[in-house]
């Protein structure tokens, strides 16, 4: 039978994938692109983008349409023979590509290619590719002695393998607890449609009663409504202390000495590079320009917002002594009551809102929005695409003349043996091949609260605002112009702008023109009636300056984390922690949380030293609405510029000068400010 992942045309066929296929394929293709490299690189005569450049990108254009279905049902169908497979390749594509990023041979030719007298007659998107080229061979360690580039390839094999290991054990820890209630009693405070989700999830498993998991959904179901002080510490305690030494499952999969293995191996390959620490090369690939720029950044804000964070946590501690009867406010009160005081401040829930919130309703919205602002066309294709789960649809984006733009599939709901979290990946990259431009493709995968009882999924206002974010990410990777693949969509975009898109898009989900195309009761049809949608907006900045800080405790403590980390002392992971809280912290877990151990973004995802990224970019897509602001949140001109230079460039040009030509001037960070209720 033919390997289905040696497919090149068309999309995934996803059912036909074994697990035995999958090491087969890539050991098949990894030996097939070294073959073609030598080749490449042993033609006589001096090279150029055509002859070079293209080929070596068609070469790891079929690695990537092998590698990105495995790699995304290993986050979205995990089973143990697929995730030994997953795992028995990573070490494999490690070494190939360090390999290529040390190949001095392949470096020279780069080089001769930026010399030549015609470079300057290249593309922009094609200068950009040879330019970030250049940049990754020193990052690759191209320029190390042998033995140091030998150490680097270990290095770069290991830390593929810990960070795989680190996600895995989060995995495991999170599908290890439940509580299952055989009635609810226990469970009083919580909304019908959240006890309806329990109640499914026990039936799920043959049990009766209701089901509790650490699915989000369940835990902020059970933390924000369940009036049971002592469940909402359980199931608070389960999150909290997940891949760790403590709570239910302690020391079964433990990230610790994961962590301080990679904190190690990041800071030494940042000193063979050349670089003082890890933080230093992770900014050697983004916008802010120096340590001290985004320490600054970062202690602004705090210092902007913890006082005002520490006054709303104040007036929360008084609610809950006075209203709700707590002498003592603790960490799993803190949701609970801050819902309670919500309620009484603002007559609001998120349960109100849910029911004009269906899922399919907000899917059609959100199009209706992106075919508004960028002139495109969606529509759901139901024939000739394969999906892994009966959940999954699969959509094209047109333009006016019916060109297929890009490609995406949505996978939106919780389910056991499915990573946690919202993302959007890549499954096909835009490039020019010679037989035309090879269609972008997406996945967009979220875990919302599931359907139940035959009832469509009603989804929260945030989880509307999360669906909005991921197909931020996907307009950027689909609607792209670039036909360089090393620079299309979201490649090349710095890691700290790479967010603009996404948070730039969850503005529409509070503005009434826009709610007006989605947000409509699901058995009435009547929009968001007018005193809720105020009384909405009155909330949007509840306790916004608490949710200010406390990521910026998360972003201080992954840079701090990396910049300071010191062979000698080790990590230091609870001791950077505690002092990043003493600067912008107001609320202090217990010493027995273990928040970091289950820090994917950081240990098993890409924002290592990076996750300032979420406040850096939030400056730029706040600045960026506020021109919506000022010309109609429907502008078709600032609609078009933003596509024009945002969206269809990616990572073809400098961030910032794209941002200028869109904005007609740098950043401010005034409008973030604004958009957070927090004083200029």
């Amino acid at each position: 039978m033919t390997n289905p992942l040696l497919a090149t045309d068309g999309l995934p066929a996803f059912p036909a994938i074994r697990p035995e296929h999958v090491e087969p394929a890539i050991d098949r293709i990894l030996a097939d692109n070294r073959r073609q490299l030598e080749h490449l690189l042993g033609q006589e005569g001096e090279h150029d983008f055509d002859s070079l450049v293209r080929p070596l990108e068609a070469m790891n254009d079929r690695l990537s349409k092998a590698w990105s279905p495995v790699s995304h049902l290993n986050s979205v169908m995990n089973n143990d023979a697929l995730r030994a497979a997953y795992n028995a390749c990573l070490p494999k594509l490690s070494e190939y590509s360090t390999e290529l990023g040390q190949n001095e041979a392949l470096f020279r030719a780069y080089e001769r290619i930026s010399q030549r007298p015609d470079f300057a007659n290249l593309t922009p998107a094609q200068r950009k590719t040879v330019e970030n080229a250049l940049r990754d061979f020193r990052l690759a360690g191209v320029d190390l002695p042998p033995a140091e580039k030998d150490r680097y390839r270990q290095i770069a094999s290991r830390l593929s393998e810990l960070s795989s290991r680190f996600g895995e054990n989060v995995l495991d820890a999170t599908n290890a607890w439940e509580l299952t209630l055989t009635d609810a009693s226990r469970l009083g405070g919580l909304p019908d449609s959240s006890l309806a989700m329990l109640k499914q999830a026990a039936q799920q498993k043959g049990q009766s009663g209701y089901r509790l998991t650490l699915d989000f959904p369940c835990v902020y179901a059970v933390l924000a409504y369940a009036d049971d002080r002592a469940l909402r510490r359980e199931v608070y305690t389960a999150f909290g202390t997940r891949a760790s030494d403590q709570g239910p499952h302690a020391g079964q999969w433990d990230n610790h000495q994961i962590m301080e293995e990679i904190l190690a191996l990041r800071h030494e390959q940042a000193r063979l590079l050349g670089f003082a620490n890890y933080a230093e090369l992770s900014l050697a690939t983004k916008m802010a320009d120096s340590t001290e720029a985004v320490l600054d950044f970062l202690s602004d804000l705090a210092a902007r917002s913890r006082p005002q964070a520490q006054k709303e946590l104040e007036e929360l501690r008084a609610f809950a002594t006075d209203e709700l009867g707590l002498v003592e406010l603790e960490p799993w009160d803190i949701t609970w009551a801050g819902e309670k005081l919500r309620q009484a401040r603002y007559q609001l829930s998120p349960e109100d809102l849910r029911p004009y919130f269906p899922a399919q309703r907000v899917i059609d919205g959100l199009f209706q929005v992106v075919e508004r602002l960028y002139r495109v066309r969606i529509v759901e294709r139901t024939r000739d695409v394969d999906i892994w789960h009966p959940d999954v649809q699969f959509f094209e984006i047109r333009d006016p003349d019916g060109t297929v733009r890009g490609q995406f599939y949505t996978d939106l709901y919780a389910r056991e043996k499915k990573r946690g979290g919202a993302w959007m990946d890549e499954c096909r990259v835009r490039r020019r091949t010679e037989n035309g431009v090879q269609t972008p493709v997406a996945y967009l995968t979220c875990n919302f609260t599931p359907p139940v009882g035959g009832k469509p999924a009603l989804l929260t206002h945030d989880e509307v605002q999360t669906l909005f974010h991921e197909f931020g990410h996907g307009l950027h990777h689909m609607l792209t112009r670039v036909d360089c693949a090393p620079v299309s969509g979201i490649h090349g975009v710095p890691w700290d702008a790479v967010e603009l898109p996404s948070q730039f898009m969850e503005n529409w989900c509070w503005d009434r023109e826009a709610l007006n195309l989605f947000a409509a009761h699901h058995e009435s049809g009547e929009p968001i009636p007018e005193q809720l949608y105020q009384r909405m907006l009155a909330a949007k900045n509840f306790q916004s300056a608490m949710q200010m800080v406390r990521q910026l405790e998360f972003s201080l403590f992954d840079f701090r984390l990396h910049l300071e980390y010191d062979p000698a002392h080790g990590g230091r992971i609870p001791e950077t922690l505690n002092r990043v809280r003493d600067q912008v912290a107001v609320v202090r877990p217990p010493d027995w949380h273990r928040f970091p151990n289950s820090f994917s973004h950081i240990f098993a995802g890409g924002y290592a030293a990076g996750y300032y990224s979420y406040k850096w970019a939030e400056v730029l897509s706040a600045d960026a609405f506020s021109r919506f602001e000022e010309e109609g949140i429907f502008s078709a001109e600032a609609g078009t510029d933003f596509r024009t230079h945002i969206l269809e460039k990616g990572g073809s040009e400098e961030l910032m000068d794209l941002y200028v030509a869109f904005r007609g001037r740098k950043p401010s960070i005034d409008a973030l400010l604004r958009h957070s209720g927090l004083a200029a």
